[in-house]
């Protein structure tokens, strides 16, 4: 019995898919390296939002990453195409948090005061 995993009607599968990924993703201005650094829920709702069925291995994720990266460096090269331009940007903070810095300094320990 074949495995399907590795058929090229599989692969042609995964590649599809990555590119319904990477067009919703890029939309959200979220890098490749964000998207790999994404916890494995958190892609998995990313996904679902962009009405895309979770991809089951990393490899998927891995070719959705490296999709953004080259239309990143692409809309660097041609800035004023309108496909250059993203509408969802600010939805990023949705799933890619940015560092928390704390607002206050913390007060001394018992062994600095």
């Amino acid at each position: 019995m074949a495995d399907y995993a590795h058929t090229d009607f599989a692969a042609k599968g995964r590649a599809e898919k990555a590119r319904r990924l990477a067009a919703y993703i890029w939309q959200r201005d979220i890098t490749g390296a964000e998207l790999l650094a994404l916890s494995p829920a958190t892609r998995r709702k990313l996904a679902r939002a962009a009405d895309t069925n979770p991809p089951s291995t990393d490899e998927t994720w891995s070719r959705t990453a490296q999709l953004l990266d080259e239309k990143d460096a692409w809309a660097q090269r041609h800035p004023n195409h309108p496909a250059a331009q993203r509408s969802y940007s600010d939805e990023k903070i949705l799933w890619v948090k940015p560092p928390v810095t704390p607002w206050h300094t913390p007060p001394p320990g018992p062994s600095e005061g």
